[in-house]
């Protein structure tokens, strides 16, 4: 079966309007292409052509049993052609995707570099800056009873670790986060208004944090600043006698600041959701935050599925789940449908904070581009819920999440939330 003759559904999962309808609606629509085409050849439509082609069509992938079996198969699911549907140059690709755009054996050099960088000692810090941060967040709005929860609280904790961890000053932090929303953001309307050149826009705000980058690892080069900050570790770091270029390292930064920080953000914003909409399973986790927290968190990343997506191109005709595909075609791994897999979770639509086991794919599949950032990932998620349970107890969203018109992140724009104001620390 080839793409012509393959299509029978209007479901199309790479849309971006499809991601900004109600959760049920999604749900359905997933769970239909789950039951009765697993693995669907699909065409963009004309009108989802924008500023970048989106080729001839993709397969989506929407059980969790073949997307193991893609991720644990680098070696015919390529990552070197594109993260997403668009067929952007090769250059884009590596500028802002790093090492989550390519392959072996590129890629396993990145990241051995990149892991050297993160020495124990380092991890310590981290640890710390994590709740120091999550602390002072919460003293910031303790006060005030109603917040934006997306820009005051999710979208500031993850931001704020990665900027402190790599040495980028306090004063740049709205740089970043304005930067990283047009980079991630450039599918909604809201982040590009009035811009006429689109990928250019994309394109400056990643010449924008490479040049950050770049002017902070020539002053650390020089020796100046503090010099225990990651981007020291990482400009030190070396294996095998290689270590990262200055280009290298801005990359990474990029991938940081966007994938780190947005993946983090969402997942934070869409647990304040889940737990005000389950207000039983926010109770027992309050009730006992310590014993439940590595459960409740994963659960969190779950339902949120922070990456809808990840595309890989196929470097051989092979098979998977009982469809033949051809070399050279699109695949698109559909993390937000495995997560929801009935094979896989027993009443996958339930948000359960003691949900054991968890075999989700929140951080990616298994293999070599699963998310090194997933154990950070995970204690800035406990530490925000734990200080947030601590100090506003009664903190809950009150109205509906804001989505991201995007079919790659699954994003909160805004969350409006109110709690009891409490004093400061």
């Amino acid at each position: 079966m080839n793409g012509s003759d393959a299509e029978r559904s209007v479901i199309n999962p790479i849309l971006q309007a499809f991601w900004v309808r109600s959760l049920p609606e999604i749900e359905a629509d997933m769970a239909e292409l789950r039951a009765e085409e697993p693995i669907a050849w699909r065409t963009p439509p004309p009108e989802a052509e924008g500023i970048v082609p989106m080729g001839n069509g993709y397969w989506a992938v929407t059980r969790h049993a073949d997307i193991l079996h893609a991720s644990k198969h680098p070696e015919i699911f390529s990552s070197a052609q594109g993260m997403t549907m668009l067929d952007v140059p090769p250059e884009f690709n590596e500028f802002f995707g790093s090492m989550i755009a390519m392959d072996d054996p590129r890629h396993a050099r990145l990241r051995k570099l990149v892991a050297a960088g993160f020495t124990p000692a380092t991890m310590r810090r981290l640890d710390d800056s994590v709740q120091r941060i999550a602390a002072e967040l919460v003293d910031s709005v303790a006060e005030r009873g109603e917040i934006d929860f997306v820009r005051d609280i999710a979208a500031a904790l993850p931001l704020r670790i990665i900027c402190d961890m790599m040495g980028i000053p306090a004063s740049q932090y709205e740089f970043v986060f304005d930067r990283t929303n047009v980079i991630l953001g450039a599918g909604d309307p809201e982040y590009i208004e009035g811009v006429e050149n689109i990928l250019g826009a994309i394109l400056q705000a990643g010449a924008d944090l490479s040049e950050l980058m770049n002017d902070l690892a020539a002053t650390r080069a020089r020796g100046d600043g503090a010099g225990d900050d990651l981007t020291t570790q990482l400009l030190q770091a070396e294996v095998d006698g290689e270590r990262l270029t200055h280009a290298e390292l801005a990359s990474f930064f990029i991938l940081l600041v966007a994938a780190g920080n947005e993946t983090t953000r969402n997942a934070i914003s869409w647990g304040l959701h889940y737990l005000t909409v389950n207000p039983d399973q926010r109770h027992r986790w309050q009730a006992d935050f310590e014993a439940l927290a590595p459960t409740a968190v994963d659960e969190i990343v779950r339902v949120a599925s922070p990456v809808t997506y990840m595309r890989r191109t196929l470097t051989c005709d092979t098979e998977l789940g009982g469809q033949h595909l051809t070399a050279g075609e699109k695949v698109c791994l559909f993390y937000w449908s495995a997560n929801r897999d009935e094979d896989v979770f027993a009443d996958p639509y339930r948000f359960d904070v003691g949900r054991s086991p968890n075999e989700h794919l929140g951080f990616g599949g298994p293999g070599p581009h699963y998310c090194m950032g997933a154990h950070l990932a995970r204690r800035e998620i406990t530490v925000m819920y734990r200080e947030l349970f601590r100090r506003l107890p009664d903190i809950e969203a009150v109205a509906d999440p804001d989505p991201l018109r995007s079919s790659f992140i699954h994003g909160v724009k805004r969350l409006p939330a109110r709690f009891t104001p409490a004093g400061r620390r």
